[in-house]
């Protein structure tokens, strides 16, 4: 498929998603840190257009203010909430008037094939992190989706993988043809020998970690992490409720008894808490990239598997659920290692602070991309989610975000040296 008519999938999966929510709710903001809902109506039509139209011949803003007022979205940061009103924004008509108009003009031009695979990733990227945002709406202000059914799966036998010390190639070649600025260019590193989870450490895992006192326990907690958690007042994972003597889980459309064999999603802060308390740590980049891509021979593989892309018979991804799977649902797509769920499921916390790789350069259309986020305060994410497009869950994608943040489809494994 040629990037113009993947685009025009990619818009007919963002549009899904604002068709999933009641009209009257599109001006609610269902997490603190973020914009509300219909920014995002606007943003990725806005987005579009001030990446494509300057390389466009002859073509004039039709409507400027829209295209400054939708051009940014926000950072989740530990700082001052938006403070804006559902009145401080145009009508829902005025900017579906201006989607339509942008989507017009754009799709009666050609465009540079790199420009377009960059709006389009963006789009789909942000089909994943709206998905976030409307986990979080109340249930009455969405129109259910169906999904398909939770695999069966055996009972979580917890077991580690020990991993040799080698070497783990990150990054890409410049010649590979598309990536983000963050993912060029290739590094070698040489990666100790360490231990990690075969599998991803559960909800049940993690009830005992919540059991056992440790949101109370300040040794386990940085001090921004227990400043955060106390600020906050976090007791236990976003998605998890508590129902007298038991816990609930809030899955995109419904309530249900917690899912002990699924992936707990949970900020970096709580992940490397959990980890603490374990005796553990998060693997680093390096790690996980080496138990997730190397075969014991040595050799790189494009995905944990294999070399075959993605398929329905490797795990939910690429839009395929709104919710997880137990975390040893597909036994074919472990690694050479033995290692599984490493590309589904939800992303993976590393312990690596998001920095550029030697020879980074910024993409001259977008320069902001990755270098505002290299600030030490980014931590990156591998693997992909149920709600990950297939196109990104290539080796050498990253993803980041902050640590306290709990609305990510993230979990995680815990390591160890030997």
């Amino acid at each position: 498929m040629n990037p113009v008519s993947q685009l025009a999938e990619a818009r007919k999966q963002s549009d899904k998603l604002f068709d999933m929510v009641r009209t009257d709710s599109l001006y609610e903001r269902p997490i603190p840190e973020r914009h509300r809902i219909v920014f995002y109506v606007g943003h990725l039509e806005a987005f579009d257009w001030n990446l494509l139209r300057p390389h466009m011949h002859n073509v004039e803003p039709f409507h400027p203010v829209f295209d400054r007022l939708f051009a940014f979205g926000i950072d989740p940061v530990d700082r001052g909430l938006p403070t804006d009103t559902p009145s401080d924004w145009p009508s829902l008509s005025d900017i579906r008037s201006y989607v339509r108009r942008v989507r017009e003009i754009l799709d009666d031009a050609s465009h540079d094939g790199w420009l377009l695979r960059m709006a389009l990733e963006h789009r789909l990227m942000h089909a994943e992190t709206l998905s976030y945002m409307l986990h979080e709406l109340p249930y009455e202000s969405k129109l259910p989706v169906a999904q398909q059914a939770v695999p069966l799966a055996e009972s979580v036998r917890h077991e580690t993988v020990g991993i040799p010390a080698g070497s783990a190639t990150l990054g890409a070649p410049r010649n590979c043809g598309f990536g983000w600025d963050n993912e060029f260019d290739t590094q070698p590193v040489e990666v100790p020998a360490f231990v990690i989870d075969c599998y991803k450490v559960t909800n049940g895992d993690y009830l005992g970690f919540i059991e056992a006192g440790g949101y109370q326990n300040r040794a386990l907690w940085s001090d921004a992490a227990w400043r955060w958690k106390c600020q906050h007042h976090i007791t236990h994972p976003v998605l998890w409720k508590p129902s007298g003597d038991e816990w609930r889980y809030r899955t995109m459309f419904e309530e249900i008894p917690l899912p002990f064999n699924w992936p707990v999603y949970v900020s970096h802060a709580e992940a490397a808490a959990y980890a603490q308390w374990t005796g553990g740590r998060l693997p680093d980049e390096a790690e996980w990239h080496r138990a997730a891509y190397v075969t014991r021979q040595g050799e790189e593989r494009e995905y944990p598997w294999g070399d075959e892309p993605p398929s329905p018979q490797r795990g939910y991804f690429d839009f395929a659920r709104w919710d997880p799977a137990p975390v040893n649902a597909f036994p074919g797509a472990r690694s050479a290692f033995g290692l599984g769920g490493l590309m589904a499921n939800g992303w993976e916390w590393t312990a690596s602070r998001f920095a550029p790789f030697r020879g980074f350069e910024a993409h001259a259309s977008y320069r902001g991309y990755s270098a505002d986020f290299f600030d030490g305060k980014h931590y990156v994410l591998k693997g992909g989610s149920p709600r990950t497009a297939a196109c990104m869950l290539r080796r050498s994608f990253r993803n980041w975000f902050q640590p306290h943040y709990q609305y990510v489809y993230a979990g995680f494994r815990c390591a160890r040296g030997v």
